[in-house]
Order: C-alpha cells, then sequence, then structure tokens
C-alpha cells in the first residue's frame, strides 16, 4: 500500500508536491491524533484506486512543525491541495469522513471518480451506518444467521472513534480508546457473519416496497429488512466565517485538539454537559478557559457544574453567543453578542472549541421517515419507523439520552425485532 502513496517532509516538500505534474493531495498527521486512527485508511485506500490520477503524499505535522506553519497547518488531520505549486480548493481538517473527502477529490478530478461496475447484493438486514448502534444491530441480527450487511459512508466507529477516552462504558475497567471499543465492536459484527461495507456514498433510497432497495456508486442492495443507524454529528458554529475557519483556530473534539493550545487563551461555545466536560480537559493545556454560555444557566449534570466552579482558570460569560470571527491565518478574536442588553463586545482568543448539540444524519430519509421538529427518527419502543420492516437505532432517533450504552441498547432491540419481522414475514 505505502506505494501508492509518498512521505515528505521539509526537504522533499517542493519536490514531491509543489513540482508536481498531477494535482496533489497532502495530508497532516500526528501519531496521538484519534480522527487521523480512522482518516488514514480512508487515504490510504483511495491512494490506492486513485494514485494514477492523484498523487497522495503524507506529512507527519509533528516532525515538521516549521512546513505545517508555513501552510498554516494547525491541527490534525488536515488536508490540502496543490496543483501546479500553489494551493486550490478548500482544505479539510477535523473528523474527516470519506463523501466529504470523495467529494473534494472528484472537484480536483472533474469528474466521478468510481468506474466500477455495480454490483447487486441481497441480502435479509441492511444496516445503514457502523456505530455503536450499527454494529451491535449487526451482531445481533449475524447471530440469529439472517444474512446481515452493514454499509457506512465513511470507515466503522462513528463519532466514537475519535473520542480519546471512554469512562463509563460498562466491562471496560473503567477507562479504554473510543477507536478500541469500536474496533471490538466491529470483530465481533464480522465474527458473527455479517459483512461491512464501508466508505459507500448513498445515491438513493427506496422503501416503499416489501424489498428495500438502496443504491450506492459502488453497489444496489436488496433488503428484506433495513436498520438506521447514522448516528448524529457536532452542529457547527453559526457565523459567517466557520468554514474559513475550521481547523485554524475553530475546533469541535478538545481531546483531538487540545494540546495544540499549550499556555493559550481559549473559549468553550455551550451550556450542556458536553461543553463543561471538554473545558475541564483544556484546563491541562490552556492558560484560561472562557465558558460562553447562550442562557444563565447550565444544561449540564449537576457534577460537571460543581466541577468546573473549582477552576480558577475557567472563566463564564452568561446570556452571550458569538456572533463573528476573525484572523488572519489563525483565530485571533470573536464578536460577542449580549442577549440580555445587545451590546457587541469584540474578544481576543487563540482557540474556539464548539459544543452547541447535535445534528441528526436524516437527510437521505425525511422524504421516507416521519421526523421530530428537531429532524430526528421518530420511533416506538421497539425502534419500529412509520414503515414496516424499517428500524432506525441510536443518536439517529428522537430520545432524551444519547450515550454510547444506549446506542447499544437501541441496536440490540432492533437486532432482536428485525428478526421477529422477518420470521413473522
Amino acid at each position: 500500500m505505502s506505494d501508492m502513496f509518498s512521505i515528505s517532509d521539509s526537504t522533499n516538500f517542493d519536490e514531491n508536491v509543489l513540482k508536481s505534474d498531477l494535482p496533489v493531495v497532502v495530508y497532516f498527521y500526528s501519531d496521538d491524533c484519534l480522527p487521523c486512527a480512522n482518516f488514514t485508511q480512508i487515504f490510504e485506500r483511495s491512494a490506492a484506486l486513485l494514485n494514477d490520477q492523484l498523487k497522495f503524499v503524507k506529512v507527519f505535522r509533528p516532525h515538521n512543525r516549521p512546513l505545517a506553519e508555513k501552510y498554516s497547518v494547525k491541527s490534525s488531520p488536515t488536508i490540502v491541495f496543490f496543483k501546479n505549486g500553489s494551493e486550490i480548493c478548500s482544505r479539510l481538517n477535523g473528523y474527516i469522513n470519506f463523501p466529504e473527502f470523495k467529494e473534494a477529490l472528484d472537484k480536483i478530478m472533474q469528474k466521478t471518480c468510481s468506474d466500477t461496475k455495480e454490483t447487486k447484493v441481497h441480502c435479509d438486514v441492511l444496516i445503514i451506518g457502523a456505530g455503536p448502534a450499527g454494529l451491535t444491530s449487526a451482531i445481533y441480527s449475524a447471530r440469529s444467521k439472517l444474512q446481515t450487511v452493514v454499509i457506512d459512508s465513511s470507515i466503522p466507529g462513528g463519532q466514537v472513534a475519535s473520542t480519546f477516552h471512554v469512562s463509563n462504558y460498562p466491562g471496560t475497567n473503567g477507562v479504554i480508546r473510543g477507536i478500541d471499543l469500536m474496533e471490538n465492536m466491529k470483530k465481533q459484527a464480522l465474527d458473527f457473519g455479517a459483512q461491512i461495507d464501508d466508505m459507500q456514498s448513498i445515491k438513493s433510497i427506496d422503501f416503499s416496497g416489501d424489498e428495500k432497495h438502496l443504491k450506492t456508486e459502488l453497489n444496489e442492495y436488496y433488503a428484506k429488512s433495513v436498520i438506521i443507524a447514522t448516528g448524529a454529528e457536532p452542529r457547527k458554529l453559526p457565523v459567517e466565517q466557520e468554514r474559513q475557519f475550521r481547523g485554524r483556530g475553530i475546533h469541535y473534539c478538545a481531546t483531538c485538539d487540545g494540546a495544540l493550545y499549550v499556555d493559550a487563551n481559549v473559549i468553550v461555545v455551550g451550556g450542556g454537559t458536553s461543553a463543561l466536560q471538554e473545558a475541564l480537559f483544556l484546563t491541562r493545556y490552556a492558560k484560561t478557559v472562557t465558558i460562553i454560555n447562550r442562557s444563565d444557566s447550565f444544561k449540564a449534570s449537576r457534577s460537571s457544574v460543581d466541577e468546573v466552579m473549582k477552576y480558577p482558570q475557567i472563566k463564564i460569560i452568561w446570556n452571550t453567543e458569538v456572533k463573528e470571527v476573525h484572523g488572519e491565518n489563525f483565530v485571533q478574536k470573536v464578536i460577542l453578542h449580549n442577549n440580555t442588553n445587545g451590546e457587541q463586545t469584540e474578544m481576543g482568543t487563540d482557540g474556539v472549541f464548539v459544543y452547541i448539540g447535535m445534528e441528526p444524519n436524516t437527510l437521505l430519509f425525511k422524504t421516507n421517515l416521519k421526523l421530530s421538529d428537531n429532524g430526528y427518527i421518530i420511533t416506538d419502543a421497539n425502534m419500529s419507523t412509520n414503515i414496516p420492516g424499517v428500524f432506525a437505532a441510536g443518536d439517529v432517533r428522537e430520545k432524551d439520552i444519547r450515550q454510547i450504552s444506549t446506542a447499544v441498547g437501541d441496536g440490540t432491540i432492533a437486532g432482536i425485532m428485525v428478526e421477529r419481522y422477518i420470521s413473522g414475514k
């Protein structure tokens, strides 16, 4: 696989990248970066498929900091595209999924990447999403001897795979890396006979008949039943400059990027449990952590609130929202709006970490399934949707509590109920 991409550093970057005859995809990565552990597989497999049209180059950022700083790369992973010696297109940062990466590659090549002939796949259970809920469903349905296929738009693991550590999952001796937990679930599903097709871009779905149909760029799937477990992703900071500064001062994972802000002044946006927990994590590195909360109270667990109040380096600004972000290559300041008196103030900062909720990945299903006002799939206690034979599990469905353990519980129920549905048919 390594002959499909190049390893570059400061000494040969000009020759490998700037003087290349092909457009170049440069991947800045680190060895302590969990999103990198996920994305590396996507990068290397894409390189194996497209190395005749694009040049793929990896740069180990910790050993090439001057080079990274020259191109304003401050976080891992970061993807920068070059053509004829100049940067082109929008760079990618943070937790990069396969559809996002593929869309960027398609734009560079100006054509569809895959010419692979479509394959028809028939199965009993088609599971969309390979996070905790999807893989748990696969474990149960495959163990019941149902032909089970799991597809995912990226690689297995979901958001959990990018979590630095999980400390409250039962039976894991207190702490386990998210990526290790998901590898265990993946292996168990495969051992029971499930098939996992990752890096699949979904083009169309049809749940109208007894046999459900889903089409990707590589395959056509026909299934007796479907379990939707596409999860949710962090809601983006609602400012015009978000895309410009994403990975250049705007972040959505403190455990991924917090170490970049040693002795810095950072902001955490949000007032829920996740915001407070990540603020506490950032105190390991940052000089000051300022929490910007849009209301006059936290919507967080009592224990998290009590812990935050103990830290003198954590400051809190109430009834305030971030309206603008400004800087040169990196974030340097934000414009704050006071919701009480309407005043706007300017605040200098080195980084902004955002935790303002999640958005369900339900865009594909909004014309087929009944959704809540917040866009989540509505199910009953058995994970059944409004369409017979279609179930939903995990963070993608409407419910109050979203944890790994509740996603696994949903996946368990869905895996059992889908077997009963097929047996009844």
